[in-house]
């Protein structure tokens, strides 16, 4: 794809399960991938995971069949700015409605055995890391566990939850901005 588009190298943002998909991306094609953002990710199925609570409301099927329940949980889900932003986190996950079931079980099924633990100090590229304190979903520890093995990684701990850098976009965008605006040889 990055050729049809004419991208010899490009930034990779991975959030959530994206970063993982990013870890791998990076890992597997380090001459296209100039620099790596990761935001409230882990390491695949070796990873301290979320709130045992949470997850499990994450896993039910009632999340992928009952929309005004998935919509009722957001903020159990998500935490941080979720619980005082409902409305507008409602509104931008509006068209997922939960997701489906069937997506969140191949998106499990992808996942199962795969790890970057084996492989992140393989990680060349400049990499922002980002998590939040409050996370229910992806603890704060991965976000430093990521950092700490990434041989060039910056680390950055926000007040806040799972999915802060959409509800709190002016807040963490400059972050990332700041990050991708760097001269490379800063970031080394």
């Amino acid at each position: 794809m990055l050729d049809e588009l004419g991208y010899d190298q490009v930034d990779v943002l991975g959030f959530s399960w994206g970063g993982a998909l990013a870890q791998q991306f990076a890992a597997q094609y380090p001459r296209r991938c100039r620099r790596l953002v990761l935001v409230s990710t882990g390491t695949g199925m070796v990873m301290v995971p979320g709130r045992p609570s949470t997850l499990i409301k994450m896993m039910g099927p009632r999340r992928f069949r009952e929309p005004d329940y998935a919509a009722s949980i957001l903020a159990d889900l998500y935490g941080g700015s979720a619980h005082r932003r409902q409305g507008d986190l409602r509104d931008a996950l509006d068209s997922q409605s939960g997701g489906s079931l069937r997506g969140y079980l191949h998106q499990l099924a992808a996942g199962i055995g795969w790890t970057s633990l084996p492989f992140l100090k393989l990680i060349r590229q400049p990499t922002l890391v980002m998590g939040g304190e409050e996370d229910p979903i992806v603890p704060v520890t991965n976000a430093r566990l990521l950092a700490r093995l990434i041989p060039h990684a910056r680390l950055h701990i926000y007040r806040g939850g799972h999915v802060e850098l959409i509800t709190e976009a002016a807040e963490l965008v400059p972050v990332l901005t700041g990050f991708l605006a760097t001269d490379p040889a800063e970031l080394r």
